[in-house]
C-alpha cells in the first residue's frame, strides 16, 4: 500500500483546495518558519484518526478548520483527502474492493468530524485498522516529529516494542488483539457479576420469606394504620392548599417572562430569516462560479488525455507490428511441423493394424485353457470347504460340551456356599427377633408424654385468655389517644404552616409594621384594602420605607357621620395612630353616599374590603390582600397555641393510662409466651416418643421381612443347584457322543493339496492369457491416440494457414494506421494554452465568489446561533410554565384525592 496524493481544503493554513503529490522516491517540502511544512504531517495524522486536539497544537478541535487572515473570511470545515494505492490489495476485506482507496475526514464546525473512504462513510476505528495493518497510523514511529528521535534513544522498552511490532507489520494484529482482550476482560466482569446477582438473589430470598412471615402480622396493624391515616390526610390537605397558593403565585410570574422570551424569538427568527435571504444569492454566485471552474478543468483534463492518447496509440500499434511479424514467422513453422507429423503418424497406424491380424488366433486358445483351469479351481474349493466345514463343527461341539460342563460345576459349588450363608444368617435374624424388647418400653413413653401435654395444654388456654382480655382493653384506650394526637398534630402542623408562612423568625433586619399590629378578628380585611402594601414598610427609620412619628393631629378634620374610625380596632404601633384615625368603617351600601363628604387625605373602607379615597378613587372588594391575610393568620396563629396547650395536657393523661394498660398486656403475653412454650416442649417430647416407637416397630418388620427373604432365597438356590447338576451330567454325554478328530483332518489335508494345485494351474494360464490381452488393449489404445493426434494436427495445419492470411491482412491495416497518425494535426498546443488562460481567470472569481459567501455564512452562523439561544430560552420558560401548570394540576388533584380519600376511608367530609 502506498501514498500517492494528499488533498487539503480548508485545513488550518491551506484556505484553497491543495493537491500535494506523492511521487515513487523521495518527495521534500521546502519553505521558511512559519509556511505550513508541521501542517502537512498534521494532515496525514489527523486523516489517519487523531483524537486529540493537543497533537494537533489546538486549544479544540475546531481549530483545524481555516480561522480567515486579514484578507480572507474564515471557513466553516475542512477536509483532507490521502490517496491509497491498493493494487496489491493488502487492505481489510470490508475496504478491500477497489486498486485505488480514497480515505477522507471532514469536520464542520461545532458537528464533529466524519470518515469516508472511496464516498462511504466508515467508522473512525476502521480507518485506524487500515493504517495500523500498513504498518502506519496517526501514533506510528513512522511519522517522526520534531525531538522523536531523542525520545526513541530514551524510551522504555515498552514503547521501544511498539515501533517493532510496527516495522514487523503486526500492529493490526497486535490492536484486534488488544480489541478482543478488552470484550473478553467485559464478558469476565459480566460473568462475575451474574455470579453477584446470584447471590444477591439468594439473600433477598431470605429476606422475602422473612417478608411473607412478617405479612402475616399485617391484618394484626391495619387498624392502627387507618387512625394514623385520618391525621396525616388532614396535614396533606394543609400542605397542599399552601403549596396551590405559592402555584398559582409562580404561574403568574412565568406568563410574563414566557412573554418576554415569544418577543425574543421573534426578533431572532427575523434576523436569521434576513441572514437567509442575503445568503441565497451569493451561495447562487459561488456555484455559478464553481462550475465554470469545473467545466474548464474537465476540458483541460479532456485535452491532456487526448495527447497522452495519440502517443499510447503510436506506441501500441508499433508494439502491435512487431508482434504480428512475429506471429507469421510462427504460423509458418508451425505449418510445416504439422505435416511432418501427420506422415509419422499414418505409417504407425498401419504397423499397428498388422500386428493385430497376426497375434488374433494364439489369444483365442489362451482364453480356452483359462476357462478350463477355472472349473477345476471351484470344484477343489468347494471339496476343500466342505472337509474344513466338517472339522470346524466337530471341534464346536467338543468345545461347546467341554465348556458347558466346566461351568455347570463350578456354579454348582457356588450354590452350595450361597445356600450354607443364608442358613447361617437366617439363624441370627430368627434370634434378633426373639430378644427384641424395645417396642413395649416406646409404648409406654408415649402415653406419658400424651398425658403430660393434655395438662399444659389446660395451663395455656387459660394464660391465653387473661392475654386476650388485656390486650383488648389497650386495644379501647388506643381511639382515644390516637384522636388526641391525630387533632394535636394537625394543629401543630396548621401552626408550624402558619409560623412558616407568617417568618416570624429574628434574621430579618427590618421586619414591617404589619407584625406588630393586633387588629380585631374580622376587621383583617378592612385594614388590608386601607393600606394595602404601605403595612409592609418597617417601623425602624434606618429601612429604605419606614413610618416615622407622625405630627400634631389637632387640626384633622373629623370623618363623615356614621363612620367609625379604624384606628379603634388596630394596636400596637403609634406610627399608625393619626393615618388610621382618618380611616372610616362604613357599610358597604353606605360607602358611595359618605364619599363626598370626605376631606382630603380621608377614605373609607367595609369590613368586606371595599375603599372609597377622597379624591374619587373606588375599589371593590375583591379578595383579600396579602397584608389582611397576614393578620388572619396571626390571629389564626395565636388561637392555635392557646388549642395546642390543652390538648397536650389531654394527650399526657391519655399516653399514661395507655402506658399501664400496656404493661399489664405485655405480663399477660409474657406468661402466655412461656406457657406456649412449656406446651411445645411437650408436644416435642410426644413427637420423640412416637418417632422412637415407630422406629422399634419399623426394624422388627425389616427383621420379619428380611426372615422371609432369606427362606424364598434358600428354596431359589436349591432348585438352582439341581438344575446345574443336571447341566452338567448332559454335557458328559454329548462329550462322549462326539466322533475322533484324526479321520476329519486328513480329509481336509487332501482337499488342501488338491486345491493347491489347480490354484497353481490357473495362475499360470491366467497371466498367459493376460499378456495376449494387454498387448491387444495397447495397441488399441495407441490407435485410438493416433487418430486424435492425426485429427489434432490437421485442425492446427487449417487454423495456422488461416491464421496466416489474419496477420497478413493485420499488419497491412497497423501499417495504415500508423501512416495515418503521422499526418495527425499539430495545433494542440495553441488549444491547450488557451483554455489554461480561461481556468486562471475562472478560478478567481471562484475564489471572490466563495469569501462573499464565507462571509455571508459568518454573519448567517452568528444570527443562527442567536436564534437557536432565543429558543432555547423560550423552550426552557415553557417548560418550566408547563412544570409549574402540571404542578398546580397535580396539588389541585391531590387535595381534591385527599378530600375524596377522606371522604371515603374515614366516612367524614374534608
Amino acid at each position: 500500500m502506498k501514498f500517492q496524493r494528499l488533498r487539503l481544503h480548508g485545513f488550518k493554513s491551506f484556505c484553497d483546495p491543495t493537491d500535494l503529490h506523492l511521487e515513487p522516491g523521495l518527495t521534500g517540502v521546502v519553505g521558511p518558519n512559519g509556511c505550513g511544512k508541521s501542517n502537512l504531517v498534521e494532515a496525514l495524522r489527523w486523516v489517519m484518526g487523531e483524537s486529540s486536539y493537543k497533537a494537533m497544537r489546538a486549544s479544540g478541535m475546531d481549530d483545524v478548520i481555516f480561522a480567515g487572515s486579514t484578507s480572507r473570511p474564515g471557513r466553516n470545515s475542512a477536509e483532507v483527502t490521502l490517496v491509497l494505492d491498493n493494487s496489491d490489495r493488502t487492505a481489510p476485506a470490508p475496504l478491500n474492493d477497489a486498486d485505488i482507496l480514497e480515505v477522507t475526514r471532514r469536520i464542520e464546525r461545532e458537528s464533529g468530524s466524519a470518515y469516508r473512504v472511496n464516498g462511504r462513510e466508515v467508522r473512525a476505528r476502521d480507518v485506524q485498522l487500515l493504517f495500523a495493518d500498513a504498518s502506519t497510523g496517526a501514533h506510528s514511529p513512522a511519522l517522526v516529529r520534531q525531538g522523536q528521535i531523542g525520545e526513541l534513544i530514551a524510551a522504555k522498552p515498552v514503547k521501544r516494542r511498539a515501533l517493532l511490532e510496527e516495522a514487523a507489520g503486526i500492529s493490526g494484529l497486535h490492536s484486534r488483539r488488544h480489541e478482543a482482550e478488552l470484550r473478553l476482560r467485559g464478558a469476565e466482569q459480566n460473568l462475575d457479576r451474574v455470579d453477584d446477582i446470584l447471590a444477591q438473589i439468594e439473600g433477598q430470598l431470605e429476606t422475602l420469606k422473612r417478608q411473607a412471615r412478617l405479612a402475616v402480622r399485617y391484618r394484626n396493624v391495619s387498624g392502627d394504620i387507618r387512625r394514623a391515616e385520618a391525621a396525616l390526610y388532614h396535614l396533606r390537605w394543609v400542605n397542599s392548599r399552601v403549596a396551590e397558593k405559592e402555584t398559582e403565585a409562580l404561574q403568574a410570574e412565568t406568563v410574563r417572562r414566557l412573554a418576554e422570551a415569544n418577543h425574543a424569538e421573534l426578533v431572532a427568527a427575523k434576523a436569521l430569516e434576513d441572514a437567509d435571504l442575503a445568503q441565497a444569492p451569493l451561495r447562487e454566485a459561488d456555484v455559478r462560479a464553481g462550475a465554470v471552474v469545473q467545466r474548464l478543468s474537465i476540458l483541460r483534463e479532456q485535452l491532456e488525455a487526448e495527447i497522452l492518447r495519440a502517443g499510447n496509440r503510436r506506441t501500441e500499434l508499433e508494439r502491435r507490428k512487431t508482434q504480428v511479424e512475429a506471429d507469421l514467422a510462427r504460423e509458418a513453422e508451425l505449418v510445416a511441423e504439422a505435416e511432418k507429423l501427420l506422415a509419422a503418424s499414418t505409417r504407425e497406424k498401419q504397423q499397428l493394424l498388422n500386428d493385430n491380424e497376426a497375434q488374433s488366433g494364439a489369444a483365442e486358445k489362451a482364453r480356452q485353457t483359462a476357462y478350463q483351469a477355472s472349473e477345476l479351481l471351484k470344484q477343489a474349493e468347494a471339496g476343500f470347504r466342505q472337509a474344513t466345514e466338517a472339522l470346524a463343527e466337530l471341534r464346536a461341539r467338543r468345545a461347546q460340551a467341554l465348556r458347558s460342563a466346566e461351568e455347570a460345576r463350578t456354579r454348582a459349588l457356588r450354590l452350595r456356599q450361597q445356600i450354607e450363608e443364608v442358613k447361617t444368617e437366617a439363624s441370627g435374624v430368627s434370634a434378633s427377633i426373639d430378644a427384641d424388647q424395645s417396642i413395649a418400653r416406646c409404648k409406654q413413653a408415649l402415653e406419658a408424654a400424651h398425658a403430660v401435654s393434655a395438662q399444659t395444654e389446660q395451663e395455656t388456654l387459660k394464660t391465653e385468655r387473661a392475654a386476650q382480655m388485656a390486650q383488648r382493653r389497650l386495644d379501647e384506650a388506643r381511639p382515644e389517644l390516637g384522636a388526641l394526637e391525630t387533632l394535636l398534630n394537625r394543629l401543630e402542623s396548621e401552626a408550624e404552616t402558619l409560623a412558616s408562612v407568617l417568618n416570624l423568625g429574628d434574621d430579618n433586619l427590618w421586619p414591617a409594621v404589619v407584625d406588630a399590629l393586633g387588629v380585631t378578628p374580622g376587621y383583617e380585611i378592612a385594614l388590608g384594602a386601607a393600606l394595602g402594601d404601605d403595612l409592609e414598610a418597617s417601623s425602624d427609620s434606618g429601612a429604605p420605607t419606614f413610618w416615622a412619628e407622625p405630627g400634631d393631629a389637632s387640626n384633622d378634620p373629623d370623618l363623615p357621620d356614621g363612620a367609625t374610625p379604624l384606628s379603634h380596632f388596630v394596636s400596637g404601633v403609634d406610627s399608625l395612630e393619626r393615618g388610621l384615625a382618618q380611616i372610616g368603617i362604613v357599610s358597604a351600601g353606605d360607602g358611595m353616599a359618605l364619599m363626598g363628604h370626605l376631606s382630603p387625605g380621608q377614605r373609607l373602607v367595609s369590613m368586606e374590603g371595599d375603599l372609597w379615597r377622597w379624591d374619587g378613587l373606588v375599589s371593590k372588594a375583591d379578595a383579600p390582600s396579602a397584608a389582611a391575610q397576614r393578620l388572619s393568620q396571626r390571629n389564626r396563629l395565636a388561637d392555635l397555641d392557646a388549642e395546642i396547650a390543652k390538648v397536650r395536657k389531654k394527650v399526657a393523661v391519655a399516653t399514661d393510662r395507655l402506658g399501664e394498660l400496656k404493661a399489664l398486656s405485655e405480663q399477660a403475653q409474657t406468661k402466655d409466651r412461656e406457657q406456649r412454650e412449656l406446651w411445645r416442649q411437650a408436644q416435642r417430647t410426644i413427637a420423640e416418643a412416637q418417632s422412637k416407637f415407630d422406629e422399634a416397630r419399623r426394624q422388627t418388620g425389616d427383621l420379619v421381612t428380611r426372615q422371609s427373604a432369606l427362606e424364598e432365597a434358600r428354596v431359589r438356590l436349591s432348585s438352582s443347584l439341581k438344575e446345574a447338576l443336571e447341566i452338567e451330567a448332559d454335557a458328559q454325554r454329548a462329550l462322549e457322543n462326539c466322533a475322533p478328530q484324526s479321520e476329519a483332518q486328513s480329509h481336509v489335508e487332501r482337499a488342501q493339496q488338491k486345491l493347491g494345485q489347480a490354484r497353481e494351474a490357473n495362475e499360470q494360464a491366467r497371466l498367459a492369457l493376460g499378456n495376449f490381452e494387454n498387448a491387444g488393449r495397447m495397441r488399441q489404445n495407441r490407435l485410438s491416440q493416433l487418430e486424435q493426434e492425426m485429427a489434432s494436427w490437421q485442425r492446427r495445419q487449417q487454423s495456422a494457414q488461416a491464421q496466416l492470411v489474419d496477420l497478413q491482412a493485420r499488419a497491412g491495416e497497423i501499417a495504415k494506421q500508423l501512416q495515418s497518425l503521422e499526418q495527425s494535426p499539430q495545433g494542440i498546443s495553441g488549444k491547450r494554452d488557451a483554455l489554461d488562460s480561461e481556468l486562471e481567470d475562472a478560478r478567481h472569481q471562484h475564489k471572490r465568489a466563495s469569501d462573499a459567501l464565507a462571509e455571508a455564512q459568518n454573519v448567517h452562523r452568528a444570527a443562527d446561533r442567536a436564534s437557536r439561544d432565543a429558543a432555547a430560552t423560550l423552550g426552557t420558560v415553557r417548560a418550566e410554565m408547563a412544570r409549574i401548570d402540571e404542578r398546580l394540576k397535580g396539588l389541585i388533584a391531590q387535595r381534591q384525592q385527599i378530600e375524596q380519600m377522606v371522604q371515603e376511608n374515614l366516612g367524614v367530609g374534608a
